[in-house]
């Protein structure tokens, strides 16, 4: 094969539908993949932990329904990555579902649908402590002891590409993954068939965010990468975007401190001496990269342990006085909470928006305030009932604040709705950890089956 090309229709599938015009382009291409990322851990830990998806069912059966309509008329193979946001086992077996019903809807002619799971029990990981085994802590994180083990509610493993090469030599027609590299889901095909992996993982680092790697911004649009034994070429399918020499270099940045390297389960991708070269208006060719195989393979592990339940509540500041004295307002509602409740066995946070609620503590700018904030308050208790009043405790008792030069008893803040609303659970990740492997698919079970009519 001289050539191969993947189209990616959407960077995080389902989180938003995939925009139609660029996918319809890319397809009329003729690509020989169709691939997407579904997940992150850029949601948060609620997911994981509560075995649930950000994204709405409808908006990723959309996704599905364009990619496997498609895969089929062209007859290529579809992969999809770390399903329905998390890659837990539910979610895998979510998709499958979802595929065995929209082929039946369509009538499609039988095909191999092959899967894989990647959660891990937490027994597995036990026994790799005791066995003196390290499993090693990730920007920051201590290496893992069994208490916070015990902490955790469900984990998950990150496949590289190991377990969508064996579908792919299987005969897989569409491959629906659990937890997985999001660079992986592209670089597997690419290394199934021949091509060097130096150049497999880059094409996977390109197209992981679709049209991310494009310019001017526009998310959810369908971006091609085309691999050769020489290069990669990635191209904008939307009519208005273009890939670029920054767009497609400054995607390496994108999310990371270093954006010279690139992890695996596995290796390491170097992107230290790339080079980019404009093809095209709309295409930009990539050269130089280098894949570093590990000596020891090691396996990514994502944790989240529950808090306990959550609700939140809201309120306005516009008062100058007030505002500038923002500090003491939260203090005098943390004072009456403690007097409720004690000093321990619950969580209340507050953030001020118009001041540093986005960036907190790293906020350069927290004392240039607005003329107006908006507070929110979260509290976090081991009961529903305790979360409630402990949020609305920490929520009106801002109106009661009294300030030494308040004359008036009104109350300084106001309130959008009377009540505080109840949350998702909240969780906290506790494995960010690499776990070492005999074998690179002991944590990931391949499954094929049959679908169509």
């Amino acid at each position: 094969m001289k050539s191969m090309k993947i189209i990616c229709p959407n960077g995080h599938l389902g989180f938003a539908p995939l925009r139609t015009e660029s996918f319809h382009i890319g397809v009329q291409a003729a690509p020989d993949f169709i691939a997407a990322d579904s997940g992150s851990d850029d949601v948060g830990p609620v997911p994981l932990g509560s075995d649930t998806s950000t994204s709405p069912q409808a908006w990723q059966m959309h996704d599905l329904e364009e990619m496997l309509l498609a895969s089929r008329q062209l007859g290529v193979p579809m992969i999809i990555g770390s399903a329905g946001d998390t890659g837990s086992n539910s979610r895998v077996d979510m998709y499958v579902r979802i595929i065995q019903e929209l082929a039946e809807k369509h009538n499609l002619p039988k095909f191999k649908l092959g899967y894989f799971y990647s959660e891990v029990d937490k027994e597995t990981v036990r026994m790799k402590i005791r066995n003196g085994d390290s499993v090693t802590g990730l920007d920051g994180f201590d290496d893992l002891t069994e208490a916070e083990l015990d902490a955790t509610d469900r984990i998950v493993a990150v496949a590289g590409v190991h377990p969508y090469i064996k579908l792919l030599e299987q005969g897989a027609d569409v491959i629906i993954g659990g937890r997985s590299s999001d660079a992986a889901v592209f670089a597997a095909p690419a290394i199934f068939k021949g091509f060097p992996e130096d150049k497999a993982y880059y094409l996977g680092k390109v197209l992981e965010c679709a049209s991310f790697c494009a310019e001017p911004y526009g998310g959810k649009e369908t971006v091609m990468g085309e691999i050769s034994h020489d290069d990669v070429q990635v191209t904008a399918m939307h009519p208005e975007q273009r890939c670029t020499i920054a767009s497609v270099a400054g995607h390496a940045m994108y999310e990371r401190s270093n954006p010279f390297e690139e992890f695996f389960a596995g290796g390491r991708l170097d992107m230290t001496d790339c080079h980019y070269e404009q093809l095209t208006e709309k295409t930009t060719r990539i050269t130089g990269s280098r894949f570093h195989p590990a000596q020891q393979i090691r396996v990514k592990l994502e944790g989240s342990g529950k808090v306990g339940e959550r609700f939140i509540g809201f309120c306005g500041v516009r008062d100058p006085y007030t505002i500038a004295n923002i500090d003491r307002v939260i203090g005098w509602a943390r004072e009456k909470v403690q007097e409720r409740f004690g000093d321990e066995g619950y969580q209340l946070h507050y953030s001020v928006y118009g001041r540093d609620g986005v960036m907190g503590a790293l906020e350069p700018l927290r004392h240039q305030t607005g003329h107006e904030v908006g507070v929110l308050v979260q509290g976090v208790a081991p009961t529903r009932e305790m979360a409630e009043e402990l949020t609305l405790t920490g929520l009106r008792q801002m109106f009661y604040a009294r300030l030494p030069d308040v004359k008036g008893t009104a109350g300084s803040v106001s309130f959008p709705l009377d009540e505080v609303v109840e949350a998702s659970a909240a969780y906290r990740w506790t494995l960010n950890h690499t776990m070492p492997v005999d074998d690179v698919l002991e944590l990931f079970p391949t499954n094929m089956i049959t679908a169509g009519v």
